[in-house]
């Protein structure tokens, strides 16, 4: 699979990216030598292997759900304007 120059310049268009003309010849030859590396990794032989989601078998470690801090609610809503049923009242401002 091999893309065009014009290939590119709507990608670039897409992306929002400018591209000059001078640009577009090495910039599309990158572009097929990427896809080039994505054919020979189609190719890797891959029958009987067991997908992973990390190749080092790594577990994440999780830590006990427990509360840590104290509810500081009060403390917090005391320098507050306007409070009503432990929510904080601020002023319309979309009609």
């Amino acid at each position: 699979m091999s893309v065009s120059s014009d290939s590119v310049r709507e990608i670039a268009l897409l992306a929002r990216l400018r591209v000059e003309d001078d640009e577009l010849p090495a910039l599309t030859g990158q572009f097929n030598a990427i896809l080039d590396l994505f054919e020979q990794l189609q190719a890797a032989p891959t029958d009987g292997v067991e997908p992973m989601a990390n190749p080092l078998d790594a577990t994440q470690t999780l830590r006990k759900d427990e509360v840590t801090e104290t509810n500081q609610r009060e403390a917090l809503q005391s320098v507050a304007p306007a409070v009503q049923d432990g929510l904080y009242l601020v002023p319309r401002v979309v009609e």
